[in-house]
C-alpha cells in the first residue's frame, strides 16, 4: 500500500528532526532529487511540515521579542507557500503516474486530490509523535498523561482510516473509477499584484 511507504518516511523525517530538534538545522534529503521519486517528495513535504510545526510553537511564546516574532511570521508565510508547492508537486507526480489511465464514463471526482490527503497524513504523523511525547512525559501529571494517551488512541485510529481512504482513492484512480482534477492554489496574499498592500509598495 502507498501509505505504508508514506507513513514510514514521515516517521523517519520526524525522528531525524528531533535528534537535533532545532528549526535552524540543515536539511538533507536522502532520496535523490534528480530521480524524481515520490520518496523524495514525501520526505521534503514532511520536513517542511515538521519545521513549521516548531515555528508555530516558538511564535506562541508570550515573551517573544516583537522583531523576532515578525521575522518568524515571515518564515511561517514562506513555509506555508513551500507546503502548498509541495502538495502540487505530489499531485503532479500522480497525474503523470496515471496519465495513461482512461477514466470510466461513470467515474467521479473526489472531494480532495491525493496530495491533499497526503498533506493531512503528514500533519497527523506530527500530531501522533508529539501526543505520544505528552502521554509519556515523566514530569507531567498522571491525569495529563492519561488524557493524552486517550487522544493518542484516537489519532492512531484516524491514521488508519485516513491511510485506508488515500489507498482506496489511488486504487480507484488507477482503475478509472475516480479521476483527478487538480486546482492550483490561487493564494493572493503572497502575490505582488493581487495583495493590495504589496501592490501599493511597488
Amino acid at each position: 500500500m502507498f501509505t505504508n511507504k508514506a507513513n514510514t518516511i514521515f516517521k523517519d523525517v520526524i525522528d531525524r528532526y528531533h535528534i537535533i530538534n532545532t528549526v535552524d538545522q540543515s536539511f538533507n534529503n536522502p532520496y535523490d532529487k534528480a530521480a524524481h521519486t515520490i520518496e523524495h517528495l514525501l520526505y521534503r513535504k514532511c520536513w517542511i511540515d515538521t519545521v513549521q510545526w516548531h515555528y508555530e510553537d516558538i511564535i506562541r511564546d508570550p515573551n517573544i521579542d516583537p522583531v523576532a516574532a515578525l521575522k518568524l511570521k515571515r518564515q511561517i508565510d514562506a513555509s506555508n507557500q513551500d507546503r502548498t508547492d509541495m502538495v502540487e508537486y505530489i499531485d503532479s507526480y500522480f497525474l503523470n503516474e496515471y496519465i495513461d489511465v482512461s477514466s470510466k464514463k461513470d467515474a467521479t471526482i473526489n472531494t480532495e486530490s491525493p496530495a491533499w490527503g497526503i498533506d493531512r497524513l503528514s500533519i497527523l504523523a506530527l500530531k501522533i509523535y508529539h501526543m505520544d511525547e505528552e502521554a509519556t512525559r515523566i514530569n507531567a501529571t498522571e491525569s495529563h498523561r492519561e488524557a493524552c494517551q486517550n487522544k493518542l488512541t484516537v489519532l492512531l485510529e484516524q491514521r488508519v482510516d485516513l491511510s485506508t481512504a488515500i489507498d482506496t482513492l489511488l486504487n480507484d484512480i488507477k482503475k478509472g473509477d475516480k479521476y483527478m482534477k487538480v486546482y492550483k492554489q490561487m493564494k493572493m496574499y503572497n502575490d505582488d499584484e493581487l495583495n493590495p498592500v504589496l501592490r501599493s509598495q511597488k
